[in-house]
């Protein structure tokens, strides 16, 4: 690409035009076709200048979904492992046909760019609230895989973050995009259930290690640094399985006994089949099996308990609607569906409600980063902005900690705090480690 043309990012050319704005005359100016879009590209006013933090196996999926978007121009990767730098860099420079991606370790330089307007952040899940902040108070909007903070406070703090600095937020929590999802959300949301009584969120069984693995020798910092890999987490010392995707279950940097790891999808369904996307429930009564929860208009939301992958090998769980299952209940009827994009509805004649209805991939992400990508520019809040991720997480933070403790839990959703358990309330939150504290 002509350099002339990538210099011009979105955010100079807004600035360049706003600044121009005022002028009560000015000499005649050619602007080339590229810039105004008319040789069949994206003028560099709709192209959004996209960076990256920490990109494994779902941030690719994501990164593929963002590099898919015409109006998307990625420039910068951040990885502490430099063989995942190079990995995105190499994808990024044969997309574009050049050797322009930079490549940065610590995500401090990368969000000290003027140019780049968004960042996808795929870390593991001890960095997403901390990166989510650092990149809102640099001026950039986020689009951060979940579970989005690995605490009630840090949720708060998210949300909060977003607010002041006006940034546009999406959490990872896709399915809300997905036509068989939104389907089964309309039937609970507009009574076709009649009135609801109960749903239920299949979640991951909870499970959670407080030890740490034998020491290794640490690599070199330029090829994978330890201390940036840590980040906020408590220190330890250097295990390659961590880095090598082991560090789930570790109480330290994993989010509410991996029970987020999928609650953080069907929980958030849950909610927004409730119209409950501003509160979370008020209590969580934990058994072996699942966390039985129940909001102020007396649905419930039971969230079950399912084969974890983590550790023990054992299959993810799927039934015949595919992974991620849900189920709304109310007083007339029951909507079930799941990622294979199928569902089954009872009454039967509900059925008809479907027209229009896609059968739909609930693993790809490609509809929430184009709703992303649309509110970038329009500054519109997101399908599941920060918002809405603060009470759907809060929510399996709180069940969480009910699990952990082994006891039922009263929670107000006005303070978000537990009603008189100081030993809950202490868990809200967790300490961060010099100098990622937020």
């Amino acid at each position: 690409m002509p350099r002339n043309r990538s210099s011009l990012t979105r955010r100079r050319f807004l600035a360049v035009a706003a600044a121009g704005s005022g002028a009560a005359f000015a000499a005649p100016v050619f602007v080339p076709a590229a810039v105004l879009g008319r040789d069949g590209g994206v003028p560099p006013s709709e192209t959004i200048v996209l960076g990256a933090i920490g990109i494994g196996s779902r941030g690719q999926h994501d990164l593929g979904c963002m590099l898919a978007e015409p109006d998307v121009r990625f420039i910068a990767i951040c990885d502490v492992r430099a063989s995942r730098r190079q990995a995105v860099k190499a994808v990024a420079d044969t997309k574009y046909g050049n050797q322009d991606c930079a490549t940065y370790r610590d995500l401090r330089d990368l969000l000290a760019r003027p140019d780049i307007d968004a960042v996808l952040i795929a870390t593991g899940d001890r960095w997403h609230a901390p990166a989510s902040i650092l990149a809102a108070k640099a001026g950039k909007d986020v689009y951060c895989e979940k579970p989005c903070a690995i605490s009630i406070a840090l949720c708060q703090a998210v949300d909060d973050t977003m607010r002041r600095y006006g940034r546009v937020f999406q959490a990872g929590t896709h399915r809300r995009t997905i036509s068989n999802f939104r389907f089964a959300a309309r039937l609970a949301q507009t009574g076709k259930l009649g009135k609801l009584r109960t749903l239920y969120a299949s979640c991951y069984t909870p499970r959670v290690r407080y030890d740490w693995l034998p020491a290794e020798r640490e690599p070199r910092g330029d090829v994978e640094d330890w201390n940036l890999w840590l980040g906020p987490a408590p220190w330890r010392p250097y295990n390659h399985v961590y880095v090598a995707g082991g560090w789930r279950v570790f109480f330290d940097f994993d989010s509410g006994a991996t029970l987020l790891d999928w609650g953080a999808h069907s929980v958030d369904l849950c909610q927004w089949a409730n119209q409950a996307d501003d509160t979370t429930p008020l209590f969580f009564e934990p058994s072996s099996s699942k966390v039985t929860a129940t909001y102020s208009n007396g649905v419930k939301l039971v969230m079950d308990f399912l084969k974890n992958p983590f550790g023990d090998r054992t299959p993810y769980y799927r039934n015949p609607l595919g992974i991620c299952p849900v189920r709304f209940e109310g007083e007339e009827g029951w909507v079930e569906t799941g990622d294979s994009g199928d569902f089954e509805v009872q009454p039967a004649s509900l059925r008809g409600e479907a027209r229009g209805v896609l059968r739909s991939d609930g693993l790809s992400a490609a509809r929430n980063v184009r709703n992303f990508l649309d509110c970038v520019k329009s500054r519109a809040p997101a399908t599941v902005n920060s918002g809405v991720m603060r009470h759907s997480h809060i929510a399996c933070h709180a069940a969480a900690i009910a699990w952990m403790l082994g006891r039922k839990l009263t929670f107000d959703p006005v303070s978000e705090a537990f009603v008189g358990d100081e030993e809950a309330n202490r868990m809200r939150s967790r300490a961060l480690r010099e100098p990622w504290k937020v």
